[in-house]
C-alpha cells in the first residue's frame, strides 16, 4: 500500500507518529495535534525538506501511530517513546528530558516543591505536567492558600524543642508558620498538607465554591482587584487542573489489553507501561473463523501479543507482571496477576487502549471501502442482517420520515437505498390527503398503505426493509398498514428512534442498542437524516407556497408579473399586507396598488 493511501486512513485526532525502516526499527518518532494533517506533510510532493528530513522519508518502510485524547499526551508519549527507542533521526531529542512533578516530601513538616526527579523514598509525587509553567501555577496557588515551609531543615521533635533552629523570613512575612519553633503543630500543618493534596487530586470542589463565594462578596464590597485574584485562583483550579493518562503518578509497571468486536472480526491494542509511562503500543487484527467466546478471544490477542514480543528485542525483558484488562480471558498467565479495574486511572488507561483498537477498526473499514467498494458494501449489509436477525440480506432498503409544523402542510418522504447507497431517483414525497391536523400515526399508516399498493400495482420489486423514523407507534402504524396490504411479516420492518438512537423491533420487549460505531447504526443513521433531510426541504418549499398562494395568487388584476416585483421588494406577504398604497404604487403602478387596496379593504370588511 502507498504511503498516500496509508496516510488517507490516519485519524484526524491527536497522537504520536512513529516511522521505521526496512528491518523495522524505528527511526522517527513525532507528535502531532492532527494525525493526518502532520505525517501527510513529509510526503507532498511541492513541499521544501531540508536535507535531514529528505534523507529521513527516503528511508521510511512503514508508518505506526497511537491515538491519544490531547495534544499534550502526545508530547509526552512522544518523550516516552524517544527515551525507548533512541530512534536515529531524533538526535536533537537526545537530551534526557523530564517532566515537572509536583512532590509533597517524606518528613516531618512536609515539604512541596517542584521537581524533574522521582526519587522512590515514600514522597508523594503528582504530575507528570507537561507545561512547566502549569505547574508553577499550581505551586503558586498551592503557596497563597497554605503558608509551608520552604527551608530545607531536617526536623526532629527533640530539635524543635531545644530551638536548634533559626526562624527565617519567610515566617516574618507570614508565609510560614513557623514550625521549625513548634509555632504550629504537626495535626494543624498536617491538615494543610491534606489540603493539598485534595488540591493535586482535583478534588477541588469544596475549595472552588469557597473561592467563588469570596470572589462575590469582594465584587460586592468593590474590592475588584481581590476579585480578581479570586476568580484567577478559581480559574487555575477549574481549568488548569491536569493528570496525564499517559504518565501515571503511581508509576506502576503493567500491560494493558483491550477488544472492539465488529462482526466476525476482532481489533486488539496492547501496550505497556514501564515505571509508570506508556512505552509500547501495538495492534492486532484477529479474523474469527467461528462463533468464539469474547474471553477466549481476548486469550487469542494476549498470547498474539506475547509471541510477538519475543520475537523481537523488547521481548527479552520479563515483562512487569501485572496485566489490566477490560474482563478476565481464556488464558492461563503463570508469573502473571490479571487485573480488571473499576475506577481510576486504570481504567482510563484501559480506555486509551480501546481507542487505539477502535482506531485500528475505522483504519480497517477505510481501508477496505477505499481498495474494494464491493467487499465493504458486502460486509456492511451481511452485519446489518445479522444484527437484524433477517433471513434476507438488505440490499434494498426504504425508510420513511413525517413533516409537519404545527400541523399544517403535512408531508412524509421515502427515500430508498440500494447496496447501502442512496438512489435519489427513486425519491418520493408524499402530499398527505386524508389526515386532518398533526396526527403522525395515521399519516404513517397512510403513506406506507400508498408506497406499496402502489409498487404492488406496478408488479416493482419489494425492499428486504422499511425503517420508520420514529418509535413504537409509528411502527405500530407501519406493520397495520402492511397488514392490510398481506407484506407483513415478509417485510421486515424496524424503527430508528432519536434518543439513544434505540432500534425498535417488533416482537422485542426491549429496544436493540448497537455499538455507536457499528457499521449497521452508522447505516440506519444515514437512512434516518436522509429521509428527515429531504422531507424537511419539501416541506419548507410547500409551505412556502402555501403561504404566498393564500394572498397574492388570489388578489385579481396581480399577474406573476406583479407577484415577482412584490416579493421581490417587500420580501414577505406581511410586509405587503401592511404597506401603504404610495408604497405599492411605486413597485406595481397605479392600477396594481388599486387591486391590492380592494382586496384588503374586502378582506378587512369580511374579517
Amino acid at each position: 500500500m502507498k504511503f498516500e493511501d496509508k496516510i488517507k486512513l490516519l485519524p484526524d485526532s491527536p497522537g504520536v507518529y512513529r516511522f521505521l525502516n526496512e528491518e523495522g526499527t524505528v527511526i522517527y518518532v513525532g507528535k502531532a495535534k492532527n494525525l493526518k494533517r502532520r505525517v501527510s506533510q513529509y510526503f507532498q510532493a511541492t513541499r521544501q525538506h531540508s536535507r535531514k528530513t529528505a534523507v529521513l522519508v527516503s528511508h521510511i518502510a512503514q508508518i505506526q501511530h497511537t491515538v491519544v485524547d490531547s495534544e499534550q499526551d502526545a508530547l509526552l508519549l512522544e518523550n516516552n517513546l524517544i527515551k525507548e527507542f533512541q530512534p536515529k533521526y531524533n538526535i536533537l531529542l537526545k537530551d534526557g528530558k523530564t517532566y515537572p512533578w509536583i512532590c509533597i516530601r517524606n518528613e516531618l513538616f512536609p515539604r512541596v516543591f517542584m521537581t524533574r526527579r522521582f526519587v522512590r523514598d515514600g514522597s508523594l509525587y503528582f504530575g507528570p505536567y507537561g507545561s512547566v509553567q502549569h505547574a508553577r501555577q499550581l505551586m503558586d496557588l498551592i503557596n497563597t492558600l497554605y503558608p509551608l515551609r520552604t527551608c530545607k531543615y531536617r526536623f526532629s521533635l527533640a530539635g524543635i524543642e531545644q530551638r536548634n533552629y533559626r526562624l527565617c523570613l519567610d515566617y516574618h512575612i507570614q508565609k510560614c508558620k513557623g514550625p521549625c519553633i513548634g509555632a504550629i503543630s504537626e495535626a494543624d500543618y498536617q491538615e494543610q498538607i491534606d489540603g493539598v493534596k485534595e488540591i493535586l487530586r482535583g478534588n477541588t470542589g469544596r475549595l472552588i465554591r469557597e473561592l467563588e463565594q469570596k470572589m462575590r462578596q469582594a465584587a460586592v464590597e468593590l474590592r475588584f482587584e481581590q476579585a480578581q485574584h479570586y476568580k484567577e485562583q478559581r480559574d487555575l483550579l477549574d481549568q488548569h487542573y491536569s493528570k496525564s493518562i499517559v504518565m501515571n503518578a503511581q508509576r506502576i509497571d503493567a500491560d494493558i489489553f483491550s477488544l472492539v468486536f465488529d462482526g466476525n472480526e476482532a481489533f486488539g491494542n496492547f501496550m505497556r507501561l514501564k515505571d509508570g509511562a506508556i512505552v509500547q503500543s501495538l495492534n492486532m487484527e484477529l479474523r474469527l473463523r467461528i462463533e468464539e467466546d469474547q474471553e477466549r478471544v481476548l486469550g487469542a490477542l494476549m498470547q498474539g501479543i506475547y509471541d510477538q514480543l519475543e520475537q523481537t528485542a523488547s521481548g527479552n525483558e520479563r515483562g512487569p507482571e501485572e496485566v489490566i484488562v477490560p474482563f478476565l480471558p481464556d488464558l492461563d498467565l503463570p508469573g502473571k496477576k490479571i487485573h480488571v479495574p473499576l475506577r481510576g486511572d486504570k481504567v482510563a488507561l484501559l480506555e486509551l487502549s480501546r481507542k487505539n483498537a477502535a482506531a485500528l477498526r475505522h483504519e480497517r473499514m477505510q481501508k477496505e471501502e477505499f481498495a474494494n467498494p464491493q467487499q465493504y458494501i458486502d460486509r456492511v449489509l451481511e452485519r446489518l442482517q445479522q444484527d437484524l436477525g433477517m433471513q434476507q440480506r438488505p440490499a434494498h432498503i426504504e425508510c420513511f420520515d413525517n413533516s409537519n409544523l404545527q400541523g399544517t402542510n403535512p408531508v412524509s418522504a421515502c427515500v430508498v437505498f440500494r447496496n447501502a447507497a442512496p438512489v435519489r431517483s427513486e425519491y418520493r414525497i408524499f402530499n398527505v390527503k386524508t389526515v386532518v391536523g398533526a396526527n403522525d400515526y395515521a399519516t404513517m399508516k397512510e403513506v406506507v398503505t400508498r408506497r406499496y399498493s402502489r409498487l404492488m400495482e406496478e408488479g416493482t420489486l419489494l425492499p428486504q426493509l422499511v425503517v420508520i423514523d420514529g418509535g413504537k407507534g409509528q411502527v405500530g402504524a407501519a406493520i397495520e398498514a402492511l397488514c392490510e396490504l398481506g407484506l407483513y411479516p415478509q417485510l421486515k420492518v424496524i424503527g430508528l428512534a432519536e434518543r439513544m438512537e434505540e432500534i425498535i423491533v417488533p416482537g422485542q420487549a426491549d429496544s436493540l442498542l448497537l455499538d455507536k460505531n457499528s457499521t449497521s447504526l452508522r447505516l440506519l443513521m444515514q437512512l434516518r437524516d436522509e429521509a428527515h433531510r429531504f422531507g424537511i426541504t419539501r416541506h419548507r418549499n410547500r409551505r412556502s407556497a402555501a403561504q404566498l398562494h393564500s394572498e397574492l395568487d388570489e388578489i385579481p388584476g396581480i399577474g406573476a408579473k406583479r407577484r415577482a416585483a412584490l416579493m421581490d421588494h417587500f420580501k414577505t406577504v406581511p410586509r405587503i399586507r401592511s404597506a401603504s398604497f404610495e408604497q405599492w404604487e411605486a413597485v406595481v403602478g397605479r392600477m396594481g396598488a388599486l387591486a391590492l387596496q380592494r382586496f384588503y379593504k374586502e378582506t378587512l370588511n369580511k374579517n
